[in-house]
């Protein structure tokens, strides 16, 4: 059997960042492993109404593929699925990629020092070296709520967005109010006979800054060189200064709890509504909310705030917490993603231990145990395998394009150094893994999101696993070199 040099799995922002920077670095045995039929990743598979990015657009692209499209200041999902689909084509990546591949599991082969990759329906593959970029918003969480098979109407999660049924005059009942829900629930109101929105904690929501591009804007970021790479960098400074809020600095909170005070006040004048929307947990805690349409829209007459959880689900409708029922003929899920789980579920079986039979599998092994990586690229246990946007590297401030490209270099320059080594095999020495996930939780309990609040960062210990405790500058810096010593 042929053994690759290099497999990609996943076909969105990370696994076609990779490709090329791969490529680029001389690695020509590359091929990029998709389960569906066309690139993109998550922005190809939400495509819910209102669907866009929370991150300025000029930030939101690759530095080395700057796109001169933008229409606006915040991208809406169709323009980044344009840009994903323009890098693919102007890279010629298309040749790599293998579409309607879904890997099952992946095996390191001990005698043969590669990984054998196990796709569905298809006869295995040996890759020397393997990039999971899967993503971490993939998999949707839809809770564990008695009654839930019982429903008569229609339920869906906002990530597999039912275009096929009509809402208009339906009865609507959403679960949830996270960044998907308040950019759907202002698009399907108008038309829906009610709406109740299960509201069981309020977010901070700040004012969105999101006027269209004029015709003159654009021809200058098209045209006049530098223009849109001095935008980004302004964009990604400021986005630096309001982390401070979220590294532990009060006065940066202060002014975040000013702002999306002063806007719920502008925009709410109903005291009991306010008090209602109002959180009780610092800003940035849970994921800052961005958008001006949420608020006027839970106070249209056909919409209601429901602040409960929900406690089960009848044939007809919802139960709250309140124990009444509230009748819908259908069930929008906006309850988010499994974000703590990295790799599920694809099964990934690395090296043995000597005091071990059998080879520990990685998403079982984050079940048991803190997601500790090598800067969330690298796992001892698991010789040759790299993780985009793994453990500890999500951001709740910044462009999570920006360390996508961090990671990559980082590969890059580990592909190439255990290549000059003429090693087959890059295994990360466990006492390192130890040390640096100890001095992350360190570093973590000086932020915000360790203050107390309970969100989808958290896993079901606590552990705040999938944030990166500080600036993305330093990330970069940390990144910049790769250390032969960390590995064996």
């Amino acid at each position: 059997m042929k053994q690759l040099d290099v497999a990609i799995v996943g076909a969105g922002f990370g696994g076609l960042c990779a490709a090329i920077k791969l490529r680029s670095s001389g690695v020509d045995s590359l091929v990029i492993l998709e389960r569906n039929a066309e690139v993109g990743g998550t922005w190809r598979d939400n495509i819910y109404p209102g669907c866009a990015c929370d991150v300025p657009s000029h930030l939101y692209s690759l530095s080395f593929a700057p796109n001169a499209h933008w229409t606006r200041p915040y991208p809406q999902q169709q323009e980044i699925q344009d840009y994903i689909l323009r890098v693919t084509d102007d890279y010629v990546l298309r040749t790599l990629i293998r579409f309607q591949t879904e890997v099952q599991a992946m095996r390191w082969l001990v005698d043969q020092q590669c990984w054998q990759i196990e796709i569905t329906g298809q006869e295995p593959m040996l890759a020397r070296h393997v990039v999971l970029a899967t993503g971490p918003l993939n998999k949707p969480l839809i809770p564990d709520i008695p009654g839930v098979a019982n429903f008569g109407g229609v339920a869906f999660h906002s990530s597999q967005w039912r275009y096929d049924v009509d809402l208009k005059g339906k009865r609507i009942a959403v679960v949830g109010t996270g960044a998907s829900a308040i950019q759907f629930v202002p698009e399907i109101a108008p038309d829906a006979a009610h709406v109740d929105v299960f509201q069981r904690t309020p977010a901070w929501v700040v004012p969105r800054w999101d006027q269209p591009h004029g015709l003159l804007r654009r021809w200058a970021y098209r045209y006049i060189p530098g223009l849109q790479r001095l935008s980004r960098w302004r964009v990604y400074w400021f986005n630096e200064m309001v982390g401070r809020g979220f590294m532990g600095s009060k006065r940066i909170q202060d002014l975040l709890r000013a702002l999306a005070m002063h806007h719920l006040r502008r925009q709410v004048n109903d005291p009991a509504l306010r008090q209602a929307l109002t959180p009780d947990f610092a800003p940035g805690c849970k994921r800052l909310l961005i958008s001006n349409t949420w608020f006027p829209t839970l106070q249209r007459a056909n919409v209601q705030l429901q602040t409960q959880a929900v406690a089960g689900i009848a044939s007809q409708g919802v139960v709250g917490a309140d124990g009444v029922l509230y009748p819908c003929d259908v069930i929008v899920w906006g309850t988010g993603f499994k974000a703590t789980e990295f790799v599920a579920p694809l099964e990934v079986y690395g090296e043995a231990s000597s005091s071990a039979l059998d080879p520990p599998e990685l998403g079982a092994l984050w079940r048991k145990q803190p997601a500790a990586t090598r800067l969330g690229i690298t796992v001892a246990g698991f010789p040759n395998l790299f993780l985009l946007v793994g453990p500890n590297t999500g951001l709740g401030h910044n462009s999570i394009i920006f360390m996508i490209e961090c990671q990559v270099r980082y590969i890059v320059a580990a592909v190439q150094g255990l290549r000059e080594s003429g090693k087959t095999a890059l295994r990360l020495r466990p006492d390192v893994q130890q040390d640096e996930y100890a001095q992350m939780q360190h570093k973590m309990q000086g932020t915000v999101w360790a203050s107390g609040c309970k969100s989808w960062y958290q896993n079901a210990d606590g552990h705040i696993d999938t944030l990166w405790p500080g600036y993305t500058w330093e990330y970069w810096i940390k990144t910049r070199r790769f250390l032969i010593t960390d590995y064996v």
